[in-house]
């Protein structure tokens, strides 16, 4: 049995002792497994609020550093399990829907669904632009199912 965490999102809070640059301390990461070994990755680039993950990576055979990774929850869908008051007024109401991205640093940030009443799609919207969140709330989001679907070419929906 492997002293290494499985794979999924980590937030750093060493620097890796081989590769201190390429994964510094308060980093986002993503640790997974191939032919080759266990790894660690930084993001490469984000789209829809989402990270998106390739080569280079580093491996990840240093059990005691591993077991300094901060676990975080995976990127999706959410509900709020309070209300959230913003600054300037304004608030996000408890159960609303929210997405939940992360910056380079690995702290969690909300993006809050909107619906576009001028649009004639029955559909949600998520801003890029989202509030950055303590850990408390982070780990107390709650795990909110959507069927993740594509449109074909012929223009039906696949589920």
């Amino acid at each position: 049995m492997s002293d290494l965490p499985p794979p999924g999102l980590y937030r750093t809070t060493l620097a890796h002792p081989l590769a201190p640059r390429e994964i510094p301390a308060s980093a986002l990461v993503y640790v997974g497994t191939s032919p080759e070994g266990d790894f660690v990755v930084r993001p490469h680039h984000n789209e829809n609020n989402r990270w998106f993950w390739h080569a280079p990576t580093t491996p990840l055979d240093d059990a005691e550093w591993a077991r300094t990774l901060m676990v975080l929850p995976i990127e999706g869908f959410y509900t709020l399990p309070e209300a959230i008051e913003l600054e300037g007024g304004g608030r996000w109401l408890a159960n609303a829907l929210v997405q939940l991205g992360y910056d380079g640093e690995g702290h969690g940030i909300l993006f809050i669904a909107e619906r576009r009443a001028n649009r004639e799609e029955n559909a949600l919207f998520f801003s890029d632009r989202g509030l950055r969140i303590a850990d408390a709330l982070l780990k107390r989001l709650r795990w909110a199912a959507i069927l993740p679907i594509s449109d074909s070419p012929d223009g039906h929906t696949r589920h």
